[in-house]
């Protein structure tokens, strides 16, 4: 008889365990997110040169057409998919996070160091710009044919924004609009800003409520909470497939920006746009690092270098809420932040902590005093501080969401509504960058009580 096939001898050996070809190594996502940004902002600057404007200082007509047509669906593909999935990331992970917290006492510790911080960061920020604008004078270098040219190509956009500042709430009626007559409707129109009520701030305060109604209803609640888990779970898995996009649509959304803007507005405004900038970059990489490694006992250099998925994202974004998501999977996976806290402060944050916005705010409307040639006496920079840190906590997580409420602050201190024109050919590049600020301030309030909450000695009970 011959022999089994099972027992037929055999000149291959198995390879020992370390001699086995190795797969070849992929490139991280954020490096290929990096290299979309570079590609798609190079890629627009080139068409912009080879296709200049034309004489009335619009667009390349062919060339506007494919930004239009072909790069930026390219980039609202991958911005579609992450922002339908905000609304039940919101609600999930804040119910979640206050049912994992169980103790309300607990809860209103987490809250309190959130608030506290979030205040702190805020007044700097503002401080900052302030400081910075009173000192380079931004203003007070642009020409005055320059300053008439701009008011005049934006008057359009000027006078929709007018318009909608005009619909601006009253304090009343904006506290009371945070509870909602109708949650659903809120949630509906949370991400375009046409909710009826408070929105996004609406909806989260909905959620508060529910986690701890459902805190008190105790083992009766699980059922519910094991599906909110499950909700949680399976949109964290959607986020997966939108970053696989990301490179993609990052370099579409760069593209779009770059071949269309025109360089001539941003010499025009070069200084305002460096007073910015700067502001923002000291408060990211200095106050951020003293604030990491004093309270949270992080290593700055390590800290960022983890979350830079999640800050190239805010910068193709422009938006807090869209980049929620990543932020979330970022913080528990990369940075070891307990999933309860990042939830918690994440979410808060993604709509009331704006520090970022909160210094653009300050800045823009000094700069924009300075243009019109109104001097704002000490009592009128404090009620600018005041208005930009509430402002920034108003501030609807979405690009541009900063406008109307800039021209609230302006018209307070006798500065001409209309001048918001002035600033708008630049805001979309301040709108990335402010952004990262607003979605990194975040991340550090969150590593900070996550430290502070260990320190405790009294950890947080899985769910």
């Amino acid at each position: 008889m011959g022999h089994h096939p099972d027992h037929a001898p055999s000149n291959h050996t198995t390879p020992p365990p370390n001699d086995r070809p190795k797969p070849p190594r992929r490139i991280a996502l954020h490096w290929q997110i990096v290299a979309g940004l570079v590609v798609g902002a190079g890629g627009g600057l080139i068409a912009a040169k080879c296709f200049p404007p034309q004489s009335d200082a619009t667009p390349h007509a062919g060339l506007f057409w494919f930004a239009r047509n072909i790069a930026e669906p390219a980039g609202q593909i991958f911005l579609r998919l992450i922002l339908m999935i905000v609304i039940p990331l919101v609600f999930s992970a804040l119910v979640l996070g206050v049912v994992q917290i169980g103790d309300v006492r607990r809860l209103g510790r987490i809250g309190a160091r959130t608030f506290l911080y979030t205040l702190v960061l805020s007044v700097l920020s503002v401080v900052i710009g302030l400081s910075l604008v009173n000192t380079v004078r931004p203003g007070e270098r642009l020409p005055d044919e320059q300053r008439t040219a701009l008011r005049e190509r934006y008057a359009p956009a000027a006078a929709k924004t007018l318009s909608q500042a005009r619909q601006a709430k009253s304090v009343r009626d904006t506290l009371l609009d945070l509870i909602p007559k109708n949650p659903l409707q809120e949630a509906v129109g949370a991400i375009d800003g046409s909710a009826p009520g408070g929105g996004m701030l609406a909806v989260m305060f909905f959620a508060l409520i529910f986690g701890v109604a459902a805190n008190l209803v105790g083992e009766r609640a699980r059922p519910l909470v094991a599906v909110l888990e499950s909700v949680y779970e399976i949109v964290l898995v959607i986020v997966g497939f939108a970053m696989r996009l990301a490179p993609f649509g990052v370099a579409g959304l760069m593209f779009s920006l770059t071949a269309t803007l025109g360089t001539e507005i941003l010499e025009a405004l070069i200084w305002y746009v460096m007073t910015v900038m700067s502001g923002l970059a000291f408060h990211l990489v200095v106050v951020y690092s003293i604030v990491l490694f004093v309270f949270a006992r992080r290593n700055p250099m390590h800290f960022f270098g983890q979350a830079w998925e999640v800050i190239v994202t805010a910068f193709a974004t422009s938006s807090s809420n869209a980049t929620l998501p990543t932020a979330l999977r970022a913080a528990e996976q990369d940075l070891g932040i307990r999933r309860e806290i990042g939830g918690f402060v994440l979410t808060i944050g993604s709509t009331a902590n704006q520090n970022g916005t909160a210094l653009f705010e300050g800045v823009t409307v000094l700069f924009l005093a300075q243009v019109f040639g109104v001097d704002l006496n000490l009592t009128q920079q404090i009620t600018v501080v005041l208005m930009s840190i509430l402002a920034g906590v108003g501030t609807a997580g979405v690009p541009g969401g900063s406008l109307p409420l800039i021209v609230i602050v302006l018209q307070s201190v006798g500065i001409p509504g209309e001048g918001i024109g002035v600033i708008l050919g630049v805001d979309r590049l301040l709108d990335m960058s402010r952004t990262v600020v607003n979605v990194i301030g975040d991340i550090t309030i969150a590593a900070c009580v996550d430290r502070a909450e260990r320190r405790n000695g009294s950890p947080i009970p899985a769910a």
